[in-house]
């Protein structure tokens, strides 16, 4: 039998292999990938740096949001109902307002001025074999409101569900920059027009009736340049639990939503355009949530088959939780 002798290995190899060793422990490890758990792939940031005018629209937007939901399957859960879905024409509310007409309900869309964008949620209701209204003009007018509420009466002749979504954000890095009238249209939109519309829809809901709020994790966990906004959003879980114990003896749910980053039009026409470029980055997913991730959500907590039991509740969907 004969032996092999083994060769050393060379000194010079030696030293390369340290070398290389020493290297790898101070690389930083491989960026993770962003979390991919749906029933199809969503974008990653980067994002094209992009910046839009206020109030923003998804028509602009890209890539273009993703709220049709094609392997959702309805079932009835909202079959026969009316809803009305404040800030519907893009975003969340355009997602929202998709799933519920898929689930079988009638629909009135709330807007500011995106005409553009309200009429591809109108078209997106009506291939769902729903109808839907279009009402615009602005929340913090409680006149308005009262109005809206009633055109929806007039053309559907019920009200059962009242989702309140529309909002203001922009961003101010210096506290000393809040300006009074930025506040004060932070405040109207995000805390007035959800209390003038559900005071209005409330004279119309039956028991059985539901309103889904939309809230924030910044109401959850704040925001160091968001401090009008993340005060509003952090009213509006109060808001919430208060209602909702309030209205317990009518029969009527309250609940919200709290989400994280939403791939929305609300966020280039707030944040400059590097900055969108990462927009979701920092979640422990890795990216921003699409509308149709979260519009789910709204349909639990709108259902009477789903969440008979469930008012008061504030139900985050933010992506996941850092624990560093």
């Amino acid at each position: 039998m004969t032996e092999f002798s083994t060769f050393p290995v060379r000194e010079e190899q030696r030293v390369i292999q340290r070398q290389v060793a020493a290297a790898d422990a101070k690389a930083a490890p491989p960026k993770p990938q962003a979390m991919q758990a749906g029933a199809r792939p969503y974008p990653a940031p980067p994002f094209p740096a992009q910046h839009q005018p206020k109030p923003g629209h998804e028509s602009d937007l890209d890539p273009a949001p993703m709220y049709d939901a094609p392997f959702y399957q309805g079932s009835g859960k909202l079959a026969g109902k009316v809803a009305i879905v404040t800030g519907g024409d893009s975003g969340i509310g355009r997602a929202v307002a998709v799933l519920f007409a898929r689930e079988g309900a009638d629909l009135a869309v709330l807007y500011l001025d995106e005409h553009e964008d309200a009429q591809a949620t109108l078209e997106a209701v009506e291939r769902e074999g729903r109808r839907c209204l279009l009402i615009c003009g602005d929340v913090r007018d409680r006149q308005f409101c009262r109005d809206a509420v009633a055109k929806v009466m007039a053309e559907y002749e019920r009200l059962d569900v009242l989702v309140n979504n529309a909002a203001f954000q922009l961003h101010v890095p210096r506290f000393e920059d809040l300006t009074e009238a930025h506040f004060d249209m932070t405040m109207k939109t995000n805390l007035y027009g959800y209390f003038h519309m559900a005071q209005a829809a409330i004279e119309h809901m039956k028991p059985g009736g539901a309103i889904v709020n939309s809230g924030s994790v910044t109401g959850l966990m704040g925001n160091k340049d968001l401090l009008d906004y993340s005060t509003t959003k952090g009213g509006i879980h109060a808001f919430t639990r208060s209602l909702s114990t309030h209205l317990i003896p009518r029969g009527i749910r309250v609940n919200a939503v709290a989400p994280g980053p939403v791939w929305t039009p609300l966020n280039p026409a707030d944040k400059t355009a590097d900055a969108i470029a990462r927009f979701g980055a920092d979640t422990p997913m890795g990216r921003a949530a699409q509308p149709e991730e979260i519009a789910p959500a709204y349909v639990f907590l709108a259902s009477p088959h789903c969440s008979s039991y469930i008012t008061g509740e504030i139900l985050p969907v933010i992506g996941g939780y850092d624990s560093r």
